[in-house]
């Protein structure tokens, strides 16, 4: 009995001395608690998204060109950047040649027209005198026959005359639409040829974006559908489907989509640029992207009970949108999830809960 009692006395002692540490570490990490914000995951109305990249280019490009040949250039009025006006001159060719051609030819109409009058004149006078026979059927028809060709011989003075003109009209070269000039191969001086380029200009000063994309989308991807650009500046561009392309490469198995850019936009040409293309919206169960914990390569969320500790939860993440993540799979409405912090919390840990949101 001696030895029970003793042995009775020191547990006694034993549970006197652990009861107080146990207190103090307790307290200690209630202390040490990490205080967090919880938030609930909202449903909102998200559209699906189509991840493409691509080259911005010229909506359409004009080649300006010589329409005459042996002409040399004398005056050139417009440089690369320059931003022009359909009709607006750009380049002036020597019009010394066209001018003599062109009196020339003035000259051999004014010809023609004489030989009109005397083959006509002929022509009437034997009309007169053949019921009278002064005159035999085979010089009849040869004066008949003088008047047909003199006709014919002025009108076709009268087309080259015309063709003269025109050439004088080429010796001027204008812009063919509104743009802006892209590239300039005129040079002061130079003899051109028919067909010879001199700039090439983006009509209208319109952008687009060949977006590149992958063929299994292409089913759901038509005109109209709103895009959104990563401009080159780091500004958000707001731009629309003109256009799928009609095939798809045969090495990437990616097609093109043309995308209109708004009017006040104009990039630079040439710079490659990411973006998405948004489909219908569907129901996106949402948390903010702060909430999100990777490690090896999982995603995870912290969520929050009664009890004030924390769980972790593995999750499936799918769109992005704003600053907040859509949650495919693994978490429900009525969770109430860490938004932020969780990088530093384990599971099971005990939080302090400063704010729900």
């Amino acid at each position: 009995m001696r030895k029970s009692s003793r042995m009775f006395a020191a547990a006694l002692v034993v549970a006197v001395l652990v009861s107080p540490a146990r207190l103090v570490m307790a307290e200690q990490a209630a202390a040490t608690a990490l205080t967090v914000s919880l938030t609930a995951p909202a449903q909102r109305e998200w559209p699906e998204t189509v991840p493409a990249s691509g080259w911005l280019k010229p909506w359409q490009e004009a080649i300006i060109a010589s329409e005459t040949s042996g002409l040399r250039i004398t005056d050139v009025l417009v440089d690369v950047g320059s931003v022009v006006t359909k009709g607006e001159t750009l380049v002036r060719l020597s019009q010394e040649s066209v001018l003599a051609d062109l009196r020339k030819q003035e000259a051999a109409i004014q010809t023609a027209k004489a030989n009109l009058s005397k083959a006509k004149a002929n022509a009437d006078r034997a009309r007169q005198l053949r019921p009278s026979g002064a005159l035999s059927d085979e010089k009849i028809v040869e004066y008949l026959a003088d008047e047909q060709t003199a006709t014919a011989s002025l009108t076709s003075e009268e087309a080259a005359l015309d063709s003269e003109k025109i050439k004088l009209a080429q010796t001027t070269i204008t812009a063919v639409d509104d743009g802006v000039i892209t590239s300039r191969s005129a040079n002061l001086g130079a003899v051109v040829s028919t067909g010879t380029e001199l700039f090439r200009m983006v009509r209208q000063q319109r952008i687009e974006w060949q977006a590149e994309v992958s063929a299994r989308y292409l089913p759901r991807i038509s005109e109209g559908l709103s895009v959104k650009i990563n401009g080159p500046d780091g500004q958000a561009i707001e731009g629309k489907v003109r256009l799928v392309g009609p095939s798809v490469s045969t090495d990437t198995s990616r097609a093109i989509v043309y995308v209109t850019l708004p009017a006040e936009m104009r990039p630079r040409t040439g710079l490659y640029v990411t973006g998405n293309i948004e489909l219908q919206a569907s129901p996106a169960l949402t948390i903010p992207e702060t909430a999100i914990v990777f490690r090896d390569g999982i995603s995870y969320v912290f969520t929050s009970g009664e009890d004030q500790r924390v769980q972790r939860i593995r999750v499936e993440t799918g769109r992005r949108n704003d600053g907040e993540v859509e949650i495919v799979s693994g978490l429900d409405r009525s969770s109430r999830v860490v938004s932020s912090g969780g990088a530093f919390l384990s599971d099971n840990d005990l939080v302090k809960i400063a704010e729900t949101n």
